[in-house]
């Protein structure tokens, strides 16, 4: 049984007193509802005091992106081995990521292998622009980018797969919950071919792209669906419990 995941990419926002106050703000809510992984991914600056108030919780941390070198003249990046140590997880290969700051399926690929050497569980992100969907291109552009982000991976072990539509990210304008299941089979067909079925029904694959109180009880209720990667909604703290209570109340 895959056990539903809500993760909130805060992106960058916050200050760490700000992210302090949500995290105290969120805490007590959290704690209560069970059933679900609950993860927070605030900005680099936030994890050391996050870490402190998370560390007797049952929320979990995550960081929102890493290096794939381990260590270097590579100034103002963060390297695997540094995030070990505060974080489980770590978001890999964001849409905006890719956009604004050109990675591409070799350069996740190798963030992907540099976290896992490092005992991280990457959230591994993929979706098609509104170009590419239009265009009849979704399955292609997906499943190269889950297959190519894997490339020499051997085994998952924890990894997380987050499809984010490029067109749904920010915009208000979420995919359905059809769409996103469709989606998120192909996916993890993509995933049975690499690794065989019985790693592909255990691996979780979130949905992601303007999850709100409002439509994530659309997403969870699809079969294929097992959580979601929340951005704006995870800033509120009302929003984001109601994301969660909700989720868990499913019973997945």
């Amino acid at each position: 049984m895959r056990i539903p995941m809500i993760a909130g990419n805060w992106k960058m926002n916050t200050t760490v007193s700000e992210a302090t106050e949500l995290i105290n703000e969120i805490g007590p809510g959290l704690e209560e509802v069970e059933g679900i992984e609950k993860v927070i991914c605030p900005p680099f600056v936030s994890l050391c005091a996050a870490g402190d108030l998370v560390q007797e919780s049952t929320i979990k941390l995550g960081a929102q992106n890493v290096f794939y070198e381990e260590k270097g003249a590579y100034t103002g990046e963060v390297s695997a081995p540094m995030l070990a140590e505060l974080v489980e997880y770590v978001i890999i290969g964001h849409s905006e990521r890719r956009q604004y700051f050109h990675e591409t399926n070799e350069i996740v690929n190798k963030k992907v292998k540099a976290a896992k050497k490092a005992g991280l569980k990457p959230i591994l992100c993929v979706g098609e622009t509104l170009k590419e969907r239009e265009a009849g291109q979704t399955k292609e552009v997906v499943t190269g980018q889950v297959k190519e982000s894997l490339a020499g991976v051997e085994k998952l072990n924890g990894l997380v797969i987050a499809y984010e539509p490029v067109w749904a990210i920010g915009t208000g304008k979420a995919a359905t919950g059809k769409q996103a299941n469709e989606t998120i089979g192909l996916i993890r067909s993509a995933i049975s071919q690499l690794y065989g079925k019985d790693i592909a029904q255990k691996t979780r694959i979130l949905y992601g792209g303007s999850v709100t109180p409002a439509n994530v009880v659309e997403f969870m209720k699809e079969p294929e669906i097992d959580g979601a990667l929340v951005g704006g909604a995870s800033l509120k703290a009302i929003d984001f419990l109601s994301i969660c209570t909700q989720t868990a109340s499913l019973g997945k």
